[in-house]
């Protein structure tokens, strides 16, 4: 719908330009079209960048979506008692969601915006471990923060295949199993979020070397200039 395109166009634009394009478009409608145009939030600085990242480099988006899909069902499945890979999930999700942080973060960057990358970093794992899609997508207005394991309340653990014959020693074991299991995955979920803010804090570490070398740079091309004019 040609109203949509024009929606998603605002949130594709430079964040600066967002209020005057927006009640830009507004004019051009009427009725609810106009007071629904009117009401669009602008969004934050990390919420912007990572609708960047949606809009100008899809595959790094689209690739941490479906990592965050895969952890979250192996996460469900290990707590229904199924065999699950849950380490194999992690990994592929944390390298997914560098490579988005980083894109996301570069985006930014060419529209002279420097948004905090651990923000960016949880805001993308929210998204991409929440149970259902934000919808439409690349029209974030507002920073996420992951939910944890707590996001998974709610999920009932597999029953056990109810026999005539089970005792209740037996059923009192599976339950001491699947619980086993449950304690076994906030384990995994832990250490997992441990490794997620170390290769955060590293790439806010590289992000600050590489400011400062480029920093320093233009200021040598600077004094290179300036030698080179006293030089002629």
């Amino acid at each position: 719908m040609p109203l949509e395109a024009d929606i998603d166009d605002l949130y594709k634009g430079p964040l600066g330009e967002f209020t005057a394009a927006r009640n830009a478009l507004a004019k051009t409608l009427g009725g609810d079209a106009a007071k629904r145009v009117k009401s669009l939030a602008k969004p934050t600085v990390v919420p912007w960048a990572v609708n960047q990242l949606y809009w100008h480099a899809r595959p790094a988006y689209t690739k941490l979506m479906a990592a965050g899909e895969a952890l979250r069902e192996a996460q469900i499945a290990a707590l229904g008692g199924k065999a699950a890979k849950v380490s194999k999930a992690a990994e592929a999700h944390r390298t997914a969601l560098a490579a988005a942080v980083r894109e996301t973060v570069r985006l930014a960057a060419e529209s002279d915006a420097h948004p905090n990358a651990d923000e960016i970093g949880r805001t993308l794992e929210s998204l991409s471990l929440a149970a259902e899609r934000q919808s439409p997508p690349g029209r974030l207005t507002e920073a996420l923060a992951p939910a944890g394991f707590e996001a998974l309340a709610g999920m009932k653990l597999a029953a056990p295949p109810a026999t005539p014959k089970a005792s209740a020693r037996a059923e009192r074991e599976k339950e001491a199993a699947v619980e086993a299991r449950r304690r076994e995955l906030q384990r995994e979920i832990a250490a997992a979020q441990r490794d997620l803010e170390r290769a955060q804090d590293a790439e806010t570490s590289a992000r600050e070397r590489l400011e400062r070398a480029t920093e320093e740079r233009r200021r040598a091309e600077t004094a290179l200039a300036a030698l080179n004019e006293q030089l002629q």
